[in-house]
């Protein structure tokens, strides 16, 4: 029998108060795996910022996952994009992307005139209800990383979601891209919130 003895973290609530004890528990994973990535959810790019305070004097590599224009409010870019010159400098990505698990599903399955749930909305579902939205989130970015190139298509990534802001959801991810789907694996939940 082989096996190997790792920690997960459980926060006791969801929620932005974790993202900095998320970050800190992202990049010691990192470093211990040997990760070189990692991919964080942020919307107006404060979280990502918090990531990459952590990750300063690492050799890790941020991608920063932000909502498409329009997400929320035609013609809007919600990233603030005074943080833009800070993540240049940091050799960050910052990268926009339809979100894979809901896009122009939603906008069918949320349609009076169309009506019900698609496949992809229950597989978005499954992710955010019998584990966390975090995991949801960061599956999801990860694969916007992927489909843009941003992250390798052969080595572990740490992927980082959250419950509506901040992150509170640390994962090991071996990237895929959208249309390879049921390639990715989420290797380990390396921290989550308990209480959901």
């Amino acid at each position: 029998m082989s096996f190997s003895e790792k920690s997960v973290f459980f926060f006791d609530r969801p929620g932005k108060e974790n993202s900095h004890d998320a970050a800190k528990i992202a990049v010691k994973r990192a470093q211990e795996l040997g990760i070189s990535t990692i991919v964080v959810a942020s919307t107006t790019g404060e979280t990502a910022k918090v990531f990459a305070e952590a990750m300063e004097g690492t050799d890790i590599h941020l991608v920063c996952v932000t909502h498409t224009v329009g997400f929320r409010e035609p013609g809007v870019w919600e990233f603030d994009e005074a943080n833009l010159p800070y993540f240049k400098e940091q050799g960050a990505d910052v990268i926009m992307g339809t979100h894979v698990l809901s896009g122009l599903e939603r906008a069918l399955s949320s349609n009076p005139k169309v009506g019900g749930g698609s496949r992809t909305d229950a597989v978005a579902e499954t992710l955010r209800r019998t584990i966390a939205i975090g995991l949801k989130v960061a599956v999801e970015c990860t694969l916007i990383a992927a489909d843009q190139g941003k992250v390798p298509a052969d080595s572990e990534v740490i992927a980082v979601g959250g419950t509506a802001q901040g992150a509170d959801t640390v994962c090991v991810v071996l990237p895929a891209n959208t249309a390879r789907y049921f390639d990715l694996q989420v290797r380990e939940i390396v921290a989550m919130p308990r209480n959901r």
